[in-house]
C-alpha cells in the first residue's frame, strides 16, 4: 500500500475490506484452541507445541504455568477470596500492591487506584481528568488527545482515545471531545530528506497546532504509549518525548503514560518512561502487572492530579466511582508475587540482554525481500512487510501479506500477531538466548516460505 494517510478518516476505507475479509476467514476456519502452557510454550488440543512469541497478548512476563503464581492465588483464595475496596474498606494484598507500585515508579507519585483491565484504567483516567477540570472550575477543559495508531482500549472512552479505525467503525466512535494527533512513525511518515530530529520537531508542532486549533483552554490531557504496541510497535525518535512534553507543559495539558504493554521490563527498564525520559501525571499499568494470570490494572497518579480530586470529593461527600472487583485480593496477591519474581530473577535485565539478541537477529532480516522495516526495543519488535521496498508497499488489501506470514509462522510453531502488515514479537520476559535463536530461525524460514508462495 502507498504511504498511509495521516488521518483516521482517510485510512478507514483502506482497512474496511481487509477487516471484513479477515473476520469471515476466521469464522470459516475456526479458532486455534490452546490446551496448556509452560514457560514460553503453549500446546494446542492436538498436542502441537508453539513458541508463544506474543506472551499471550503482550502480557505473560513470567511464562505460563509459574507455580508461585498458582500458589499465591490458591493461598489467597483460602484466606480471603473476595473483598471490595468501597466505603473505607481495604485488605492486605491491595495495600501491599499500592505501596509497592508507589515505591517502584521512578518519579514522584501519590496514589494508586485499581481497576480490572487496561481499558477500564484508561476509561477511569478520562473520568478523573474530567472530574479534576470541574474541581478546578474549568468545565470547558475536557478534550482528550490521542494519537493515530495509538491503542488504549475498547470501552467507549478508551476506544475513543484509541486511534485505530477498526476499533471505531460501526461503534459510533470516537465520541465528542476526543481528537487525534500524528503518530511518531518516521519510516512511514518522514518526509524525503527529513532527519529524525526534524521529524520529531514536526510531530511536536503538529500537537501544538492541534491544541491551538481546539483552544488550549479546552484541552485537558494527552494519552500516549511510550512505545506504541497494537498500532504496530512504533518506537519514537530519540527526542520525540522531550519535545512533546514541552508542548504539554506550555499549555497546561496533563500527560497520561499508557504502560499497559511497556511496563515491568518489556523495553529493558522497569518502566518505559525511564527509557524515554517521560514524567507523567498518570501512569496506567496492567498486563505484566500480574502476567495476566488474574485481571488487574492500576492508575498511579501524582499530587497534581490527586489534590483537586480529593477537594471535589470532599465537597460532594463522595467520589462516585469504582468497580466491584477493583483491587481484588486474589488478583492483587498474584500481582505482588509476580513483581517479586520479576525482581528476584532480574527479568528486566534479561529483557535488556536477550532483547539485544532478538533485535540484532531481526535486524539481520532487513535485507529479506519481504521486510521493509525492522523496529523495536528490548523484548518487543515488529517486522513491517512489503513487496516493494522502495515504494513501501505491501499487498492489497492492507493486512493480506501480514496474515499470510502470520499463518505460516503458526504452522511452523510460533504464535505471533499481524497488525495490518506488521508482524509483532513480544515473548515472555523469561525467554533465553537459545529460545530467541529458535524463534528467529522459524521467522526466517516462514519469510522464505511466504516469498516462495508469492512467486508461485
Amino acid at each position: 500500500m502507498d504511504q498511509l494517510p495521516n488521518s483516521i478518516e482517510a485510512r478507514d476505507k483502506a482497512y474496511q475490506l481487509h477487516s471484513n475479509t479477515n473476520a469471515r476467514r476466521h469464522l470459516e476456519i475456526g479458532p486455534l484452541v490452546i490446551e496448556r502452557g509452560e514457560g514460553i510454550y503453549v500446546e494446542d488440543v492436538h498436542g502441537k507445541k508453539y513458541i508463544e512469541a506474543m506472551a499471550g497478548l503482550w502480557s505473560v512476563a513470567v511464562g505460563f504455568n509459574e507455580p508461585r503464581l498458582v500458589k499465591a492465588a490458591a493461598d489467597q483464595m483460602t484466606k480471603l477470596p473476595y473483598m471490595h475496596t468501597f466505603s473505607h474498606r481495604s485488605h492486605g494484598p491491595s495495600i501491599d500492591l499500592a505501596e509497592k507500585l508507589i515505591a517502584m515508579v521512578p518519579f514522584p507519585m501519590s496514589k494508586v487506584m485499581f481497576t480490572n483491565s487496561g481499558s477500564e484504567a484508561n476509561d477511569t483516567a478520562v473520568k478523573l481528568i474530567w472530574y479534576r477540570s470541574n474541581a478546578l472550575g474549568k468545565p470547558e477543559k475536557k478534550k482528550i488527545i490521542g494519537r493515530i495508531n495509538g491503542y488504549h482500549g475498547i470501552t467507549i472512552a478508551s476506544g475513543s482515545i484509541t486511534g485505530l479505525p477498526t476499533n471505531h467503525r460501526s461503534f459510533d466512535l470516537p465520541i465528542a471531545n476526543f481528537i487525534h494527533t500524528s503518530r511518531p512513525h518516521f519510516w512511514r511518515d518522514g518526509k524525503p530528506g527529513e532527519s529524525e530530529e526534524a521529524f520529531a520537531t514536526r510531530m511536536a508542532q503538529d500537537l501544538e497546532d492541534l491544541i491551538l486549533k481546539e483552544g488550549p483552554e479546552t484541552v485537558a490531557a494527552f494519552f500516549g504509549e511510550p512505545v506504541m504496541g497494537a498500532g504496530g510497535v512504533i518506537v519514537p525518535p530519540a527526542t520525540y518525548w522531550a519535545k512533546i512534553q514541552a508542548v504539554l507543559k506550555k499549555y497546561d495539558v496533563l500527560l497520561v503514560a499508557d504502560e499497559v504493554i511497556c511496563g515491568f521490563g518489556r523495553v529493558g527498564t522497569m518502566f518505559a518512561c525511564e527509557t524515554f525520559g517521560i514524567t507523567p501525571d498518570i501512569l496506567v499499568l496492567s498486563k505484566q502487572l500480574s502476567s495476566s494470570y488474574m485481571p488487574i490494572s492500576a492508575l498511579v497518579i501524582n499530587d497534581k492530579m490527586f489534590e483537586p480530586i480529593a477537594d471535589e470529593s470532599n465537597r460532594l461527600g463522595v467520589l462516585g466511582h469504582g468497580f466491584t472487583a477493583a483491587g481484588h485480593p486474589v488478583a492483587a496477591a498474584v500481582a505482588n508475587e509476580n513483581l517479586k519474581i520479576i525482581e528476584e530473577r532480574d527479568l528486566v535485565g534479561n529483557a535488556r540482554r536477550v532483547g539485544e539478541r532478538m533485535q540484532k537477529g531481526l535486524r539481520a532480516l532487513a535485507g529479506h525481500p519481504l521486510v521493509g522495516e525492522v523496529r523495536g526495543i528490548g523484548l518487543i519488535a515488529a517486522l513491517e512487510l512489503v513487496v516493494d521496498k522502495q515504494a513501501k508497499k505491501a499487498l492489497e488489501p492492507v493486512g493480506k501479506l501480514g496474515a499470510l506470514v502470520a499463518g505460516i509462522l503458526t504452522q511452523n510453531g510460533a504464535l505471533c500477531r499481524n497488525m495490518g502488515d506488521a508482524i509483532a514479537f513480544c515473548p515472555p520476559l523469561i525467554i533465553t538466548e537459545k529460545q530467541v535463536d529458535d524463534l528467529l530461525a522459524i521467522t526466517k524460514r516462514s519469510l522464505d516460505e511466504a516469498e516462495k508462495q508469492l512467486k508461485a
